[in-house]
């Protein structure tokens, strides 16, 4: 027998190598290359089948119990997750900056680009795909370069007035920009109460209301790499993270701590296979996002 790993590379499987049989089959069928090309190919079919078969069964064996009660819409059962406890018809509201706004259309009649291409859009199409009972109603209202202060000047038009359900906030690297630019540090104080300011406006406006808020992150990528700028940057933003956290706890929001996703994925692979400047994230930067939202989310609003 011969060992050998299945297609996901789970676990390793036994198949069989030529038997006596084999042998005697390959000197009455003929001799030389032939021979050997002929047996190379039924070894190959054995185990391709052999993994085949192991493969789909460990896959079948693993899924959760919420993926197996799952009847969505697209029939297809790629995607192992657990779902979120949303009531039928909730608003949710996305608040940030460039990495949420991530060209949103401002047309919002114009339904190709309404929600934009962040993590936003990744969060939507699979809780509309998987929960199409459930007719959710997604908003993204990031804004380009904006900091707390700005969400703040804006928070009655595009966040009180849009009555939410669910409200997720990631903010604060342009906080730190503008620090950097200004060579002086956040300032922490104004920055927790304007954050703070969003966060009891929003729940005197709605007290059932579900919040979401997000760490601000980044990661030594080009600008930030060189040590003494990345020292700056992270420093700044590990001032800002405990503040979040602390506004979490109060406004009993559900914390997701988007930079700690960040370290760790910048481990299994380079920092720049996430996020190309140190602060905007390329696509699979935004489903690191979006598959952690939803399984906090999952894990909390059950």
């Amino acid at each position: 027998m011969e060992k050998g790993f299945d297609r996901l590379g789970l676990r390793q499987l036994q198949s069989p190598q030529g038997s006596g049989d084999g042998a005697c089959a390959m000197q009455r069928r003929g001799s030389g290359s032939e021979i050997m090309a002929g047996e190379m190919r039924r070894r190959m079919f054995l185990r391709s089948s052999v993994a085949g078969t192991a493969a789909a069964v460990m896959i079948g064996a693993g899924r959760t119990e919420a993926a197996e009660a799952r009847d969505n819409a697209s029939g297809v059962t790629g995607y192992d997750y657990r779902l979120p406890k949303i009531k039928k018809g909730a608003t949710l509201l996305f608040q940030g900056d460039s990495i949420t706004d991530m060209k949103w259309g401002r047309n919002q009649r114009d339904r190709n680009h309404y929600l934009g291409h962040s993590y936003v859009y990744l969060i939507a199409s699979r809780l509309h795909t998987d929960m199409p009972e459930a007719k959710l109603n997604f908003l993204n209202r990031g804004m380009s370069g904006h900091t707390v202060a700005n969400l703040k000047a804006r928070w009655q038009k595009d966040a009180i007035d849009l009555k939410p359900d669910v409200l997720s906030i990631l903010i604060g690297v342009n906080d730190v920009g503008r620090a950097m630019r200004s060579k002086n540090g956040v300032d922490l104080a104004a920055f927790e109460a304007d954050y703070q300011s969003l966060l009891t406006q929003s729940r005197k406006a709605n007290p059932a209301l579900k919040i979401v808020l997000l760490e601000p992150f980044v990661l030594p990528v080009t600008r930030l790499k060189e040590k003494t700028a990345w020292d700056a940057w992270r420093g700044q933003i590990d001032k800002l993270r405990p503040i979040v956290a602390k506004l979490a706890s109060e406004h009993k929001a559900l914390l997701l701590k988007t930079q700690e996703i960040f370290d760790a994925a910048a481990k299994r692979a380079d920092a720049s296979h996430w996020i190309w400047d140190g602060v905007h994230p390329l696509p699979q930067g935004h489903e690191l996002i979006a598959r952690n939202w939803i399984e906090e989310t999952a894990r909390a609003w059950r």
